[in-house]
């Protein structure tokens, strides 16, 4: 092909590539399958390849990303992007329609949308061409985040006309995509709005390509549609291009008019009815929240007619012509006093916000997780913030959302270069931050204190507390050290008596009846947890020397091949395991006498498979079985699998005293719920 050829043949791919993608993302109608779409984007990838300086603006190739580092500059926005107003009940949400309808002149008419549950984006477009993506940040100023946005496939690269203008939008994660991502990263994100807002800032845009992502817009800004109803804007959105709300309710004083005909005849989810029918409506919509795929939290109310907008206005933090009805309220809000950064046992670095105290669910909560760095950024938290906190699974607090900004100038909190404990120079391993140091203080605290806690070795009367006294005293310096020291160089210390000192001593004599599972589990590896050793017992490691000899081989295949396993486990495995002084830790402990090595079923004394095929959970506390995990041992040994998430597949829950948020979600998933007397009445009948 000549050069002209090309031009126009890359011209032509690249509008029927669009067309494609239009057909399949927004409007669900694919016409061709998805080898056929392939091959028209290899060849459009090639010619581009071979020919940059011919590839188009808005290329459709442009959204596989770059593994280039974006740097998110600021970027000013060109009017304030405030936020909404809230309510919390039907009744508030009436007297605001009530109050805000006299404004109106020629009948009252509302547009209610559903509240997307994702990140706010600005989108800027130049004669009809994407050329900035940018976020909310503070209302005044967001950071760039263009390469990254351009990536997430039914936001158009280009629009049906060639307008330039900015658009406000939503973007979200879908909630099953979400369920089976959050887990790849450690469950570190509360909600599929964090995900997606962290997503966003991820610095290498091809990461982001492979994150489905989506959108809704509902806002545009075009000089032209100064005098549209807002539900002629939605409209013009869908033409020019845009995913708008699939469900929208539209409610007048006079709903016998016929205008927006046109309208609803192309936007078959939307509804046209009374004022009076406003409030069915919303109780649809919050009735129909578990089965939307995305996460709505609540619904926007605004005023249809622009003139009534423009005579309504605006106060500094939000426009008084529509408002937010949320479905539940903050379970608390609080004020970030300051945030430090924590270092664990596998040398993570965890930044936890000190917040004022407050009550959630009984209990008083001043330290709140914030996970990583890229969680913060996605947030934009700073200290003097305020922030609407909760407790997931009625157990961890986080924060959700920051409710306002603080006053005081501070910036979004950034995680420190070197280590806050040991001054070593921090790493950083995708999403999160190490401190390399395996002598730092802080990790030899944290792992000591792990190995001891319940659910691990189980080491009675040896609690964090004890555990840093040993370590100041100069006792103990490693897990090993357990052992070895002398308990009796605790007497004359002070807050240790002989009572305690030989409660002590029996705690350690009693934990090295500990099997090979659990010394394996409570070394505390990085991804070597209770599931991961149970993988690896079940596919034939069933000592610590045969573990060991495959991890010095150095063959991620050879740990790969085991169902569960995947690369990043086993390459951490191999690492981990061949690491100088966790030999020497493991070699200490077999000195000591523990475990290293279990018995098969063949070997010992066969039980019945009285839980085949049965999947179990536990949560509360147990009279017999403390910690609760040897009742889910008791499952295992004989032939149940154990999962620590209720999920669809589980069969049955063990229930304990002051049961979790598990015992709802249970209820309602129709899922078995066991009894600690019933659970023993079942180990009997072995």
């Amino acid at each position: 092909m000549d050069r002209e050829e090309i031009i126009k043949r890359i011209a032509f791919l690249t509008k029927e590539i669009q067309r494609h993608q239009d057909l399949y993302y927004r409007k669900a109608q694919p016409e061709i399958q998805d080898r056929e779409y392939d091959a028209l984007f290899d060849e459009l990838l090639s010619l581009e390849k071979k020919y940059p300086e011919c590839v188009l603006p808005d290329s459709p190739t442009k959204r596989v990303g770059s593994d280039l580092d974006n740097q998110f500059p600021e970027i000013p926005h060109p009017f304030p992007m405030l936020s909404l107003d809230k309510v919390y009940n039907e009744r508030e949400l009436e007297q605001w329609m009530d109050k805000t309808g006299r404004e109106m002149e020629g009948g009252q008419a509302f547009v209610i949308e559903d509240k997307v549950d994702g990140s706010t984006i600005v989108l800027h477009y130049e004669d009809g061409v994407l050329l900035r993506a940018v976020t909310r940040g503070d209302g005044f100023r967001g950071n760039d985040i263009t390469e990254n946005v351009r990536t997430i496939r039914d936001i158009p690269l280009s629009l049906a006309e060639p307008v330039t203008a900015v658009f406000r939008g939503e973007i979200y994660l879908n909630v099953e995509d979400f369920m089976e991502l959050n887990r790849e990263v450690d469950n570190i994100y509360a909600n599929p709005r964090n995900f997606a807002a962290g997503s966003l800032r991820r610095k290498k845009s091809i990461e982001v390509g492979r994150i489905p992502l989506h959108s809704f817009v509902y806002e545009g800004t075009i000089p032209d549609w100064n005098q549209k109803s807002h539900l002629e804007v939605l409209h013009l959105l869908s033409e020019l291009g845009f995913r708008v709300g699939e469900e929208v309710g539209y409610f007048t004083s006079s709903p016998a008019d016929r205008s927006y005909s046109d309208i609803f005849s192309a936007h078959p989810g939307w509804v046209k009815d009374s004022l009076g029918g406003a409030h069915g409506y919303i109780r649809s919509r919050m009735e129909a929240r578990s089965r939307i795929p995305y996460e709505i939290d609540g619904l926007v109310v605004k005023v249809n007619q622009n003139r009534a907008r423009e005579k309504l206005g605006y106060t500094a933090h939000h426009p008084r012509w529509a408002i937010a009805f949320k479905f539940e309220s903050p379970q608390a809000v609080s004020r970030i006093l300051s945030v430090e950064a924590q270092v664990g046992r596998t040398g993570r670095v965890t930044p936890v916000a000190r917040i004022k105290p407050v009550n959630i669910s009984g209990s008083m909560v001043s330290n709140v997780t914030l996970h990583n760095q890229d969680y913060i950024t996605s947030l934009d938290i700073a200290p003097g913030d305020t922030v609407a906190v909760s407790r997931r699974g009625d157990v961890i607090p986080a924060v959700e959302e920051v409710v306002e900004k603080n006053t005081s100038g501070n910036r979004t909190y950034v995680l420190p270069s070197q280590c806050p404990v040991c001054g070593t120079i921090l790493v950083q391993e995708g999403a999160h931050h190490f401190c390399p140091n395996s002598s730092c203080p802080a990790r030899v605290f944290a792992r000591i204190a792990f190995f001891a806690a319940r659910g691990q070795m189980d080491i009675e009367n040896l609690g964090p507390e004890t555990i840093r006294r040993l370590l100041e005293f100069g006792l103990v310096s490693d897990i090993p050290d357990l052992y070895f020291f002398d308990v009796n160089a605790l007497q004359g210390k002070e807050g240790f008596g002989e009572k305690k000192i030989r409660l002590i001593e029996e705690g350690i004599k009693k934990s090295r009846g500990q099997p090979f599972p659990v010394v394996l589990a409570s070394l505390g590896l990085d991804e070597i947890g209770p599931r991961v050793v149970e993988l690896l017992i079940d596919a034939g490691f069933t000592s610590m020397e045969s573990l060991l000899e495959a991890a010095s081989k150095g063959d991620s295949a050879l740990f790969e091949q085991i169902h569960g396993i995947g690369p990043k486990t086993a390459e951490k495995i191999i690492r981990q395991l061949n690491d100088p002084s966790v030999r020497r830790t493991i070699l200490r402990l077999e000195q000591a006498g523990l475990s290293m090595s279990t018995v098969s079923q063949e070997e010992g004394e066969k039980l019945p498979q009285i839980f085949s095929g049965e999947v179990w959970c536990v949560t509360g506390s147990f009279e017999l079985f403390k910690p609760r995990e040897r009742a889910m041992d008791e499952v295992k040994k004989r032939g149940g699998r154990v999962t620590s998430a209720l999920t669809g597949s589980t069969t049955h829950l063990l229930v304990g005293e002051n049961p979790g948020s598990k015992l709802d979600r249970a209820r309602e998933l129709g899922t078995t719920v066991v009894s600690e007397e019933d659970f023993l009445k079942r180990l009997k009948l072995n």
